[in-house]
């Protein structure tokens, strides 16, 4: 079995039984820059603590799988330069060759698997990107949610994408898209794709129940649970669609391609909406923090 070190409060947490919340790092290393990127990381982890549960952010540092990161090391991954980018293909060979590395969603299911972790709040998961019928560019967060059973919590999948395809591989894996409250599959900064979700659920305990009726059913894989962001935070589609169609034109002009491609178009739309998009992005990890809270708590009972 690998060696994971547990942070103090991780591990406590493990030994009494209590909720236990997964949180991904590459939104710490490619997703905000510093210091805002450290000081967003500790308010979702207290908003964890608030709710009852310890937040296990994972990380990759000089070799060693790490459930939790103290203070010190949450800073200084947050200044840290040249930080791999972890997903399933690279996640072992980062730690064999001594590496330090960020898990994406995939990479954080693993890690919590791993760790015994049920539970993983994120801001939104990969998917189909635009014109993958030629590129083949889908995120390997999909076939990771129909192999790894840790519910994942996200505001949906990133509006950067092709989601009509991405809810139709998703379903095609079998992995069941629970939209949390609403009818609507929610889009990342919108509350609303205009697509119905295969799935709703109101409550933690339900999604809780369908958890282990999955895990006793013997179906392998995890729940995305679609959590739309807080109305009051919202960038309407109508809004937010022709800056992600600006953003796309230029990383085509660009040439980006692969792992650059997310990075460089939440980089580009914060550019063009002054802001607001990363305020947003904000917003919604913390109310995906709350409800993946909950839902650790209602597995524990």
């Amino acid at each position: 079995m690998i060696d994971i070190t547990y942070a103090p409060e991780v591990a406590a947490a493990k030994e009494k039984k209590q909720p236990i919340v997964a949180l991904e790092s590459t939104i710490i290393t490619h997703g905000m820059p510093y210091p805002q990127n450290v000081e967003t990381a500790r308010r979702v982890e207290q908003t964890i603590r608030d709710g009852g549960a310890v937040p296990a952010t994972m990380a990759v540092l000089d070799g060693v799988l790490h459930a939790g990161l103290t203070d010190a090391q949450l800073d200084k991954l947050g200044q840290a330069k040249n930080v791999a980018k972890l997903s399933r293909a690279d996640f072992a060979a980062c730690i064999a060759t001594g590496g330090t590395g960020a898990t994406t969603v995939a990479a954080t299911m693993i890690a919590a698997r791993l760790a015994g972790i049920e539970v993983f709040a994120t801001g939104g998961i990969g998917g189909v990107h635009r014109g993958a019928e030629e590129s083949f560019d889908i995120s390997a967060d999909l076939r990771e949610l129909s192999e790894t059973p840790v519910n994942v919590v996200a505001a949906g999948a990133k509006a950067i994408l092709d989601l009509p395809k991405t809810l139709e591989v998703l379903e095609t894996f079998g992995v069941p898209v629970i939209a949390f409250g609403q009818d609507d599959f929610p889009a990342f900064w919108s509350r609303s794709s205009g697509m119905a979700a295969p799935l709703r659920m109101d409550t933690a305990e339900d999604i809780a129940k369908a958890f282990r009726l999955r895990g006793a059913m013997g179906l392998p894989g995890g729940q995305l649970i679609a959590n739309p962001v807080p109305q009051e935070f919202e960038i309407s589609s109508e809004s937010i669609t022709p800056i992600i169609t600006q953003a796309l034109a230029e990383a085509e002009q660009q040439g980006v391609s692969g792992k650059g491609v997310t990075p460089f178009l939440l980089q580009r739309i914060f550019e063009l909406t002054e802001g607001r998009s990363l305020e947003t992005n904000i917003a919604l990890v913390l109310n995906n923090a709350v409800v993946a809270t909950k839902i650790a708590k209602a597995l524990c009972n």
